[in-house]
């Protein structure tokens, strides 16, 4: 294990690291070996280092690592930078300069699976564990400082310099001196994935014994077939899923059906509102070449509107073009409910068996903490004698709550409440968390909500589930079909404190290798105190037309890679003289496991304000 240690003051350090087994280190100083040997100490602990094994260089640049190494020697495990300062009274801008350039040069020497370790005094970093915490201008924004290199933070820890034998501090203002370290904080930074700049995607699938392609959506193309739910998952969505099953196939005969799902649906919606809808258009003959994608359909982004028939009318709803042919017509399904109502149509249904099916789902949404424009959903249907259906609602909720408790107990010690309540108690928005649609089924009855007693990121009341009843007539005059519908992804999130649900999308290893096949932990993030950025766009609405939000949205999703975490309006003002109508947004962008830089977020809302024009037809101020 190769550890280099720079801007070191008197090795006092580096001596306390020295004859660690397995390790070789390279202790560096940006002064000559002349002006170091004054300082106390020094002389003795250069002396341990070389009879120790170590390697001792003096004038040694951190902005510039890469020129004092040869190249088969430039791979470092570990970097140690203690206590950086550009020296004397330089201020906080000069400094984070300083970090910069440092960055930038250890990621030239650094092993991919390496780390670097800052320590800082109280304050300095900028971050919330700093106690007390600094304006963020006036510190040094360690975070932002590192992410313009590709660096994320993965750990923070108190720098207890009284548990490092020999160990003494020195430097104050470029002198022999030593400086407080009460409160300092050792940093310690990886490497993050790269941003992904995702590429136009065709799917193939099988669709009435037909191969067929489709494009997917520019805002889902890193979110299908990932395979969460297949055997050979550990993710944590399939653990949760596979444990419920287990507990409620204690209480009910139960019979899993995912295997006949399609991706896709087809046809009208019989009057339901589209806006929530992800459509597409098959192509039965060959896919596209890779020059036509990139030629044409890179911009073929699904909005509220229809991809091949843009009008809709003032509510969002479809107005179909002449020349578009309606046995093209197909959408990403955006609820697993109407493969039950399929199935029970069918005849095909066991009466007093829970039918189970599972799988993603679809649909446009706002962007808000727990809006997903993709989950998993888990429906389960039972079929009751009628006048039973009440009991029947209450022995499932009741069992899904035992389930779900022994999840949570094996994770977590805090509480957790779980409560089926009417659905007028619910905003009609909750809905949408589940399905986009009711076609011929019943209104929602009851929500399932939880409740975690915590101070952490989950907000009490979350809605995880919904109820319906609905009678089929034609089928049996005697049954009453109950159905329940869980969002997997949230209930994986609360189980296993995961605050961001893009996490659960994530393709860094360091997600999965928490989650062993078959267990749930709590999960530690490995990206801690992301930087944010804002950034506002205002703009004149066209005249006679209203504001389609859920596309200004969707293209803030596409655009951006899912790093726009909030949306809000700030500004709405109408010119008396002409009517027109400004609409002023800010925009907050954050990732929760990559490194995002000023320049790309730039970038991304350069991209941002030309598609808005582009495909919103706004004239941007």
């Amino acid at each position: 294990r190769r550890v280099l240690l720079l801007g070191e003051g008197n090795f006092s350090f580096a001596a306390s690291l020295c004859g660690a087994a397995g390790t070789y280190v390279v202790a560096t100083c940006y002064e000559s070996e002349e002006e170091v040997s004054g300082r106390g100490r020094a002389a003795e602990s250069i002396r341990r280092l070389r009879e120790g094994g170590a390697e001792v260089m003096f004038s040694v640049d951190c902005t510039k690592l890469k020129d004092y190494f040869l190249p088969e020697k430039r791979e470092f495990d570990c970097i140690y930078f203690n206590f950086p300062h550009c020296g004397r009274k330089a201020g906080v801008v000069k400094n984070r300069e300083l970090l910069a350039h440092f960055f930038c040069s250890s990621a030239e020497v650094l092993t991919e699976e390496g780390e670097i370790h800052v320590a800082l005094c109280n304050g300095q970093g900028g971050t919330p564990a700093d106690q007390p915490r600094r304006e963020w201008h006036n510190s040094w924004q360690i975070v932002a400082v590192a992410a313009e290199a590709g660096f994320i933070l993965s750990n923070v820890h108190p720098f207890k310099a009284e548990t490092i034998h020999g160990y003494k501090c020195t430097g104050y203002r470029s002198q022999d001196k030593s400086f407080c370290v009460e409160g300092a904080l050792n940093h310690v930074f990886t490497r993050s994935m790269p941003l992904l700049y995702l590429k136009p995607m065709i799917c193939e699938i099988e669709l009435e014994n037909q191969k067929v392609s489709f494009q997917v959506p520019q805002v889902l193309v890193d979110k299908i077939n990932r395979g969460f739910l297949e055997l050979n998952s550990n993710h944590p969505v399939r653990t949760v899923k596979e444990k419920l099953t287990a507990e409620l196939s204690q209480a009910f005969p139960l019979q899993n059906i995912d295997y006949c799902l399609s991706l896709l649906h087809r046809g009208h919606l019989n009057g339901i509102c589209h806006s929530n809808i992800f459509w597409t258009i098959l192509s039965p003959e060959d896919a596209p070449s890779t020059e036509e994608m990139s030629n044409g359909l890179a911009n073929a982004v699904s909005f509220s509107h229809v991809d091949f028939c843009r009008d809709t009318d003032k509510n969002g709803c479809l107005n179909v073009q002449e020349g578009c042919h309606m046995s093209k017509q197909y959408y990403l399904r955006p609820s697993l409910l109407p493969y039950a109502q399929a199935i029970i149509q069918r005849g095909t249904f066991l009466p007093g068996t829970l039918h189970v099916l599972s799988g993603p789902v679809f649909r446009k949404c706002l962007i808000t903490p727990y809006s997903m424009p993709v989950f998993h959903e888990m429906v389960f249907v039972c079929a009751v004698n009628r006048g039973t259906e009440n009991s029947c609602i209450q022995m499932l909720v009741n069992n899904i709550e035992r389930s779900i408790h022994s999840l949570h107990q094996t994770v977590s010690s805090f509480e957790l409440n779980i409560n089926l309540q009417e659905a007028t108690s619910f905003e009609t928005t909750e809905l949408n968390a589940f399905a986009a649609f009711e076609s011929q089924l019943s209104k929602i009855q009851y929500f399932i909500s939880m409740e975690i007693d915590t101070s952490g990121f989950c907000e009490k009341g979350s809605c995880v589930g919904i109820v319906r009843t609905a009678h089929y007539e034609l089928i049996s005059s005697e049954l009453v079909f109950v159905f329940a519908s869980l969002n997997l992804d949230l209930l994986a999130m609360l189980i296993c404190g995961i605050s961001d649900w893009r996490m659960l999308w994530t393709s860094d290893t360091r997600f999965r290798c928490q989650f062993p096949r078959g267990e749930l932990r709590l999960f530690k993030s490995f990206s801690l105190y992301p930087p944010s950025y804002v950034h506002d766009v205002s703009f004149w609405v066209p005249d006679g037309e209203q504001f389609d939000e859920l596309a200004f949205h969707t293209i803030a999703r596409w655009v951006s890679g899912e790093m726009v975490t909030s949306i809000q309006l700030i500004d709405s003002f109408q010119q008396p003289e002409t009517g027109r109508k400004s609409l002023c947004y800010r925009l907050t962008f954050q990732s929760c496991d990559k490194a995002l830089s000023r320049q790309d977020v730039a970038e991304m809302q350069l991209l941002f304000r030309k598609k808005i024009k582009q495909c919103l037809r706004v004239t941007l101020r």
